[in-house]
């Protein structure tokens, strides 16, 4: 590669909003690489530097001039490619529109093999830099894909925000870039307060040096800056925390350009509102970060993240300060004036609140709630009457501040804030708790309700939307799932998973015998076969997540076991002992599909031992010794044991087949072995379809 120079295309703006500017970062460089590379333009490392009101790209070590390329191609022997007459033939037309070149412009000539071809020579002649740049940018421009666009001045061009400059330059030298009215130069604008107006950037290589004097500094540096004055707040306070949530890190980055990190108070008096509304107001409305301390209470403070003059932090502070004022005055209004109401009146006004056109109110929805969480709790402990009325209790009431002023302002605060009146009212503590957390778990990995009244609550609610909107047959699709049915029965799971005693199949069908009850017709069996089709699809993932191999997945999915701790722990079992022991696992797999295979289910599993040979004798004992193992094993949960067992089997299956041939011409030898192989493999039928160990194989 020759001479090179860096090359800069800044688009500066009215300050772009903070979400759509970081999925245009990676837009813009994606969009800048390819380009150069399908101009065939030869350059160094590509960087994106973006504040609010700029989006710049910098392209290091750009050529200044694509390389001349002399391409010759051999075609077919002339004795091919012309008729007698000198003609081409559709060979050498076909190979010069291959070349991109009319026939008559091939040349001929002898090869070194001796034999004479024709040839297509292209020259593809050297492109300026510039000139490639300079049509690039204007494609780039408006390539960037934002969520909306705005229209400004008299041109049709759309952008995210008015583009007010753009500065593109190739070393020193201005490319010329016209979008919207708008024509290239070799300047930028500085900070709005503290380096207002034009700046030169006199060398493309210069340009952050350029903007960091007139205080601007790009997303790494100012992302550094806030997280060190950070660090300083909480060094000042040993042991204290501030809360830095990421999406909100970065949003404030995006929010500046010369940021600096200020700390406010507020009133004690807010203290005593739940600490929730409080944080979501300042992290949700104002951009703020609450400060925590030792202990892991908020404190009055909170950090700031001016991006004005840093000579006038205290104006700033006292401005912000009023606002949060106003701010915290509000949620605390919301909050008294909702403890000026019972759960019970809340809970009565959810029959105005639509869950879902054809499945009725939330009010509806919390009567089914009621009594699927006590399902679940009758099941769970045993009938244990306190339990069952808490759970009870507690979906009555898990709904009731979706109508309150306080959720209603904060939405994300649902529940929570439920807990919070739930306790005021001198509800029991596991019913409070249960309300506060029963939204959990809200994504995978997230965690669970910390005791089993939540859990039951939570996994009813979640049952509830599923089985209601297969019932309507409104299913998740591919692209749509308005209702997180996806997120919600990997929260089944989840919350299954520490419920031994419950049965997920009983609980889809007492779930859509509600619905019934409620009046929605729909054919209940077929729904219910696609509920548990669609919880086995989730198991299925979920185990090959936990690095489960797919031949073991299958194999106990075949047999419709949808649990998720029995589905997840027999998978593992059988892994396990098919790694322990390959060659056995492998062997019986086959034997297993011979015998499946070779059956006939409908002569039964009535063996007359009188007529039995040996080997047939000893299969027949060890299907009965299998049959005990594994209904002991299966009785205790033991599912290795289980998969032990059948393991065992192998040897005798082996030697049956190979001293016994199973389709005598005698028919009652013939049916009397045909039901001594379904006797064999109904031993399996409750632990795995061990034939698909070897089917992909």
């Amino acid at each position: 590669m020759g001479e090179t120079k860096d090359f800069l295309l800044e688009i500066g703006t009215e300050e772009m909003p903070s979400a759509p500017l970081l999925k245009a970062v990676a837009q813009y460089k994606k969009l800048i690489v390819s380009g150069l590379d399908e101009a065939g333009l030869a350059h160094g490392e590509a960087r994106i530097i973006s504040t609010p009101r700029r989006l710049s790209a910098y392209v290091k070590d750009v050529a200044l001039a694509t390389e001349e390329i002399n391409e010759v191609m051999r075609g077919p022997k002339c004795e091919i490619a012309f008729d007698a007459e000198g003609n081409p033939t559709k060979a050498a037309l076909g190979f010069a529109r291959k070349a991109g070149m009319d026939a008559s412009e091939l040349t001929r000539r002898v090869d070194d093999d001796g034999h004479e071809y024709v040839f297509a020579q292209r020259i593809i002649p050297s492109v300026s830099a510039i000139k490639i740049l300079s049509e690039l940018s204007e494609r780039i421009i408006p390539a960037i894909d934002w969520p909306r666009s705005q229209r400004w001045g008299s041109t049709h061009e759309r952008f995210v925000r008015p583009i007010r400059w753009i500065c593109a330059l190739l070393g020193t030298e201005v490319v010329p870039v016209t979008y919207a009215d708008v024509i290239s130069s070799n300047t930028t604008q500085g900070h709005r307060v503290l380096g207002s107006g034009t700046h030169v950037v006199d060398e493309s290589s210069h340009y952050e040096q350029v903007l960091e004097a007139a205080y601007v500094l790009s997303a790494e540096r100012r992302r550094s800056v806030i997280l060190d004055g950070i660090a300083r707040i909480e060094e000042e306070r040993p042991g204290f925390h501030v809360d830095t949530p990421q999406k909100v890190l970065d949003e404030v980055i995006n929010l500046t350009e010369w940021p600096s990190v200020l700390v406010g108070t507020f009133d004690e008096e807010f203290l005593k509102v739940p600490h929730e509304i409080i944080t979501e107001s300042m992290l949700s409305n104002q951009r703020y970060f609450p400060i925590y301390d030792a202990n892991g209470e908020l404190t009055r403070e909170f950090v700031i993240v001016s991006n004005g003059n840093p000579a006038c932090s205290q104006q700033v502070i006292d401005g912000n300060e009023r606002v949060v004022r106003a701010r915290l005055d509000d949620a605390k209004f919301f909050f008294e004036e909702d403890l000026k109401h019972s759960l019970d009146e809340f809970t009565g006004e959810l029959s105005d609140v639509v869950f879902q056109e054809k499945l009725g109110t939330v009010l509806q929805k919390v009567e089914r709630i009621e009594k699927i969480a006590a399902f679940l709790a009758q099941a769970d402990s045993e009938n244990d009457d306190t339990v069952v009325e808490h759970a009870h209790r507690a979906a009555h009431l898990s709904k009731a501040d979706l109508v309150s002023q306080a959720v209603v302002e904060f939405t994300s605060q649902q529940g929570v804030m439920g807990g919070y009146y739930a306790k005021a009212a001198g509800e029991s503590p596991d019913v409070a708790d249960a309300i506060r957390e029963h939204y959990r778990p809200r994504f995978a990995g997230d965690e669970l309700p910390s005791g089993p009244i939540g859990r039951y609550v939570a996994a009813a609610d979640k049952l509830d939307t599923i089985c209601g909107l297969f019932a309507i047959d409104e299913p998740p699709t591919g692209s749509s799932d308005p209702y997180a049915v996806r997120r919600a029965a990997i929260g089944v799971i989840a919350l299954l998973r520490t419920m031994p005693n419950v049965r997920l199949k009983d609980c889809i069908r007492y779930a859509l015998d509600l619905y019934t009850e409620q009046g929605l017709q729909f054919d209940t069996v077929k729904v219910q076969r696609e509920v548990e089709a669609y919880f086995l699809g989730r198991l299925v993932t979920i185990a090959r997540d936990e690095k489960i191999s797919q031949e073991a997945i299958d194999a106990v999915a075949h047999i419709n076991v949808i649990d998720p701790e029995e589905f997840l722990r027999r998978t593992r079992a059988l892994d396990d002992a098919r790694i322990e022991d390959p060659e056995n696992f492998e062997n019986l797999a086959i034997a297993y599909n011979r015998a499946s295979k070779l059956g006939d289910i409908s002569l039964g599993t009535d063996v007359n031992e009188s007529i039995l040979t040996a080997s047939e004798q000893a299969l027949l004992d060890a299907c009965k010794e299998g049959e005990k193992n594994v209904q002991d094993a299966l009785t205790d949960n033991d599912f290795r044991s289980a998969t032990r067992a059948l393991g065992k089997l192998r040897k005798p299956i082996d030697k049956f087949f190979d001293d016994v041939l199973v389709m005598d011409d005698d028919t009652t030898v013939r049916g009397n072995r045909l039901r001594l192989l379904n006797r064999f493999t109904q031993v399996f039928e409750h632990v795995a379809d061990i034939g698909a160990l070897s089917r992909k194989k």
